[in-house]
């Protein structure tokens, strides 16, 4: 098991604004997963825009959507760093494998095309009774590590000075 590391120990000049998608599926999975990546953003001094999308396919969508509405509406803040939650349970057919393997390979493309920060948080699991053990907070918190692996993304593009500078104004 990976060792965590405490998330009030990022030090951010400039404190990070991360988009949280999730896939409500499972809604109890997905309030887990939630209260994870939110208590670790809230520790770390994040702040956060939460949104909901039908399902785990949709997230690399989603957030392709954040980038490009920066084309049309250049003042809108800029999210620094993205945070996908979802839920992929097995089922009678291999429709799990494609929505897993599919959703995976979405966030790493639009990760690499873009140079984004992104934590992936979507379980892909045999049984519910494994993702709420995954998804809980009190066991292995796999939304408070996919925000965790986003800030830690985030922290890596700032040393390489591949932020943008803010550039946005509130409305």
């Amino acid at each position: 098991m990976e060792k965590k590391r405490d998330p009030s120990t990022f030090n951010f000049d400039e404190k990070p604004h991360v988009m949280i998608i999730e896939a409500r599926f499972y809604d109890d999975i997905a309030d887990a997963l939630l209260n994870g990546a939110k208590a670790v953003l809230e520790r770390a001094g994040a702040t956060y825009e939460v949104y909901t999308v039908p399902g785990a396919l949709e997230i690399p969508a989603a957030i392709v959507y954040a980038v490009k509405s920066l084309d049309f509406d250049a003042v809108r803040r800029r999210f620094e760093g993205y945070v996908a939650l979802g839920c992929v349970l097995k089922g009678g057919t291999n429709h799990d494998e494609i929505v897993g393997m599919q959703s995976a390979q979405g966030l790493q493309q639009v990760a690499l095309q873009h140079t984004l920060a992104i934590g992936n948080g979507i379980l892909t699991c045999n049984t519910k009774d494994q993702a709420l053990e995954r998804a809980d907070t009190a066991r292995l918190d796999r939304g408070g590590a996919a925000a965790e692996a986003c800030l830690r993304m985030i922290e890596l593009k700032r040393h390489f000075r591949l932020s943008a500078k803010r550039r946005w104004v509130a409305r």
